[in-house]
């Protein structure tokens, strides 16, 4: 998947995955792509939540052994 920007949030752990994506989502465009890197499990859950809660469009979450890889799209 094309992405426009990449957050490293590997070691963080909740809710920093999700504050840094928050804050990072708001410097984007609207249709933009923001993947995000963690190895919180916890992680699998919230971004899909925090995507319902804010109205971005999560598109694809993919796991390679302890690392997620959560993509979503910037809309508004």
């Amino acid at each position: 998947m094309k992405t426009d920007v990449t957050i490293d949030c590997l070691g963080l752990y909740c809710p920093m995955p999700i504050i840094k994506a928050a804050e990072k989502i708001k410097e984007l465009s609207e249709g933009q792509i923001l993947e995000i890197l963690s190895d919180d499990p916890g992680f699998l859950e919230d971004m899909p939540n925090w995507c319902r809660m804010t109205g971005h469009e999560f598109l694809e979450m993919k796991q390679d052994e302890d690392e997620y890889r959560a993509y979503v799209k910037k809309v508004g």
